[in-house]
């Protein structure tokens, strides 16, 4: 009798529907839809546990993978959206966000010849059907301890550290100068890659947890930071990294040169409210436009252009596909999209008098670095130029701490990051004790997911620290009895 194939073979990795090309491209809609019947729970059976969690180890909040791959196999959607949120406060988010291929399914075990099993999809599809179905966190067994933090920036670090506050009997208040949460979930990444009825379902998630949000409130201009110190036990901050590294190239003062951030912040704020007058700089049709940056950001700049009209698109990167930062999945998408890719090119000047006519570029190629990552070097009198109309420039983005840090005894490094732990002091702490920090301000520009990491190890150090002070209070009361 012949042996029967392992499943993995037998079912090959597939992906739930994906909206076609030239559908897409024409409207802001998730591209990718649910699973069919089924389908999901055999996808998650392809897992064959192969007890060294790879895929676990890699995911930096460390989800248990393989036991909510085995519940979703099962068709047993509430007990794996409950297993997912003991180490995830964001899983329907992060599976529409994070780059597996180079993160969990990067390391899947299958991820050799077989593929990957598709865990981002899986998560995704699980926590949404629950949500679907009623399923919503239980906290009927949780205590309240009468402490209050305030969470400053409403962005996956500030929403991740709410969460297991109040899952410890820790009210939390949010506050956020945008008019919705998420932060740049919201206002950054685009709707084609998460829809914000789903950020905005979260949200109500957390206010029937007893989160508090008081949006549209910038700290230090419509409240002071000391007022926060006065009224709660302890202060998160989440502000996040939104200040664009420039292009610092000849003639990037030119009208039609765009930071990344703003454009994409334009483009959500005229989505999510379509009363509101589009900003001039959305206005791309018929026009050439030139994305320099290889990130994840980048790719969403690349595809918002191709939805807003522009006649071409052009991705500049000066180092090979190979090395890229951003998501394969998100370049794949934007070549699909009709993005074309110009790989070891390095930007010289931006070209025009007073409005953007091209770009001057050079090509590159790699050569060893001692820093263990391949250096572009200049190929002689190999200097071109593109024509373009608008240059986005999507080079990252740095920390700007708020003035008042200084003025509350929070030390930033030379590059605006704020100081966390370290020393004597715990994960997460900054050098005010009573005031604690993660995400982005902490670690630079970075991926959502490690900012969920932060906020919910946060909470645990901010927890800690409230148990601490119970311990001295008493201590000293038994010591002056």
């Amino acid at each position: 009798m012949k042996e029967k194939n392992p499943i993995f073979i037998e079912i090959p990795r597939a992906l739930p529907r994906e909206v076609p090309v030239v559908v897409r491209v024409l409207g802001w809609a998730e591209i990718y839809g649910q699973f069919e019947k089924g389908q999901g729970e055999e996808q998650a059976a392809r897992c064959i546990d192969c007890g060294n969690p790879y895929c676990e180890w890699k995911c930096p909040v460390h989800n248990y993978i393989p036991n909510w791959l085995k519940l979703a196999k099962e068709g047993r959607v509430f007990e794996a959206a409950t297993l997912m949120h003991e180490t995830n406060p964001l899983p329907e988010i992060c599976g529409r966000v994070c780059p597996q291929d180079r993160l969990c399914e990067g390391d899947c075990t299958l991820n050799d010849g077989f593929g990957a099993v598709t865990i981002g999809a899986i998560e995704k599809n699980i926590v949404d059907l629950a949500f679907s179905q009623g399923w919503r966190p239980d906290l009927s067994k949780v205590k309240p301890t009468g402490r209050r933090v305030a969470v400053i920036g409403a962005g996956p670090a500030g929403l991740s550290v709410a969460d297991r506050l109040v899952r410890s009997g820790v009210a939390a208040t949010v506050f956020d100068r945008y008019e919705e949460i998420g932060g740049l979930l919201t206002f950054g990444i685009p709707p084609f890659k998460l829809d914000k009825d789903i950020v905005r379902l979260r949200r109500r998630i957390f206010e029937d947890m007893g989160i508090e949000f008081r949006l549209g409130v910038e700290i230090g201009r419509d409240l002071a930071f000391a007022d926060l110190l006065n009224e709660y036990d302890a202060v998160f901050m989440g502000t996040g990294a939104y200040r664009e590294v420039a292009a610092d190239l000849p003639g990037d003062h030119l009208h039609g040169v765009l930071p990344a951030l703003p454009f994409l912040v334009a483009n959500a704020r005229r989505l999510l409210d379509e009363t509101a007058v589009p900003h001039p700089q959305l206005d791309l049709r018929g026009k050439h436009v030139i994305v320099l940056g290889g990130g994840d950001t980048g790719m969403d700049c690349n595809r918002t252009s191709i939805r807003l009209g522009a006649a071409s698109v052009t991705c500049v990167y000066r180092r090979d596909e190979a090395n890229m930062p951003g998501s394969r999945r998100e370049v794949k998408n934007a070549k699909e999209e009709g993005v074309r890719f110009l790989f070891n090119r390095q930007p010289l000047a931006v070209l025009g008098e007073e409005q953007v006519t091209g770009l001057r570029v050079v090509e590159t190629r790699l050569v060893p670095d001692d820093k263990g990552r391949a250096r572009p070097e200049h190929v002689h009198g190999s200097e071109e130029t593109l024509d373009a109309d608008v240059v986005i420039v999507a080079f990252g983005f740095r920390p700007s701490p708020p003035a008042w840090c200084a003025d509350a005894g929070i030390a930033c490094d030379d590059g605006g990051r704020l100081i966390a732990g370290g020393g004597t002091r715990l994960p997460f702490q900054t050098t005010n004790p009573r005031v604690f920090a993660g995400g982005d301000n902490v670690r630079g520009a970075d991926l959502v997911v490690r900012a969920v990491h932060d906020g919910r190890e946060a909470a645990a150090a901010i927890v800690q620290q409230f148990a601490l002070e119970a311990a001295a209070a008493m201590d000293l009361e038994r010591a002056t009895a």
